[in-house]
């Protein structure tokens, strides 16, 4: 693995990031009731912002993981954690709910990090050591999202617009810390093109998922997303239903699998993936997958919850795998274009999916099974799952 420092900024910026999200998640609700008139509204603005920064994010990730592979990664991350500070600032001293709103929709238009995190990961390491890498950038994730809500909750009982400034001074923290340490993983080639087709989120997604491999691993990809989002959409309201959890325990055991899950990630997706290759590995991953959907679908006593979430962790060297394995299939200078595709991707399942499952697990309860919404997931997970097997490892063309 090469260029060592640049993969631990990279660590730090996914944790920071996890971690100034974190920070605000307990305080939100509280931080919208004060900026609007009341409950009712502050509910529909925060539905609205979470809308916004997912379609603006699907618009633009194509279009800047495109300007990373022109211009270079550095600068492309740098000017997206910037936007993201500038958007916690605002954040902490808005009193207007358009203001947020105005701000939020800069901070998604700049939203690269995941993409070129990805690209830059792509860059640095050998073929052989990205599976361990993208499962070290996945335990970062999973410490942010231990760490944040509980030092959120301890700020916002001080003041509630404290931790959106504690999140602010991280994310201008990382940019500083960028600027003097990271290096460029690649020079910016200026004959990439920047085509208005590629500009466009859909011609551009389209373009990836038209190559016959990387298409299929895309499709895959978009599958997990959707069964990750409705697991992730649904979990703590079947926990409170099905087995009357407080908000408390339902937290306690998040955080645990969280914990957990980073530790996994950080040993033993590398080893795992070297001995059962890209391939083996990712479609291992999504059969754990759907076992543990399946499981949580029917589950009846709360212990075999804790059996399942460890299937799941399990589960999570598919997502690791697949990552590896999609960048494998790309040339040095088109990584950022397909990782933006592919956050696009993401980013569609992000702003749909919640509302989707929503309304699909209240359908449910009004029919006395709470759990069919994971059989749904499940349904995804498996498609996903097929997907990866049926898919050859061979490299293709280059993007056009």
């Amino acid at each position: 693995m090469r260029r060592a420092p640049a993969l631990s900024f990279l660590l730090v910026t996914v944790l920071l990031d996890m971690l100034g999200l974190g920070l605000i998640v307990p305080i939100l609700p509280a931080l919208m009731a004060d900026v609007t008139e009341d409950a009712a509204s502050a509910v529909l603005w925060s539905g609205l912002l979470g809308s916004i920064y997912g379609l603006l994010q699907f618009a633009v990730s194509p279009l800047l993981g495109r300007l990373s592979d022109r211009y270079g990664r550095r600068p492309v991350l740098l000017a997206s954690l910037g936007c993201l500070g500038v958007d916690w600032l605002a954040h902490a001293t808005s009193s207007t709910p358009w203001t947020l709103l105005v701000f939020h929709a800069l901070a998604a238009a700049c939203a690269g990090t995941k993409t070129v995190v990805n690209a830059y990961i792509a860059d640095v390491t050998e073929p052989e050591s990205r599976a361990r890498a993208y499962g070290l950038v996945g335990a970062a994730f999973g410490l942010g999202f231990v760490a944040g809500p509980s030092i959120g909750g301890l700020l916002g009982a001080v003041d509630v617009r404290l931790p959106f400034f504690v999140a602010a001074a991280l994310s201008f923290g990382n940019v500083a810390y960028g600027w003097f340490v990271l290096p460029e993983s690649r020079p910016g080639d200026r004959s990439t093109p920047l085509s208005l087709r590629m500009a466009n989120p859909v011609d551009a997604i389209a373009v990836v998922l038209r190559r016959p491999v990387l298409g299929r691993l895309g499709y895959a990809r978009f599958c997990a997303d959707v069964a990750r989002m409705t697991h992730q959409s649904i979990w703590t309201f079947f926990l409170t239903y099905q087995f009357a959890w407080s908000t408390a325990h339902v937290g306690v055991v998040m955080a645990a699998g969280a914990l957990v899950g980073a530790v996994f990630q950080a040993r033993a997706v590398g080893p795992v993936v070297r001995r059962l290759g890209d391939k083996r590995a990712a479609v291992a991953g999504s059969l754990l997958g759907v076992a543990a959907l399946l499981g949580t679908a029917f589950v009846s006593v709360p212990w075999m919850l804790y059996l399942l979430q460890a299937v799941g962790v399990l589960g999570s060297v598919g997502g690791a795998a697949a990552q590896s394995w999609i960048s494998r299939n790309v040339r040095a200078d088109e990584q950022g274009v397909v990782q933006g595709a592919l956050t696009g991707i993401g980013a569609v399942a992000e702003t749909v999916v919640p509302i989707v499952a929503g309304l699909a697990f209240g359908w449910a309860l009004t029919h006395g099974s709470p759990g069919l919404v994971f059989l749904g997931a499940a349904a995804f997970a498996a498609v996903s799952a097929l997907l990866l097997a049926s898919t050859p490892e061979v490299r293709r063309a280059p993007i056009g």
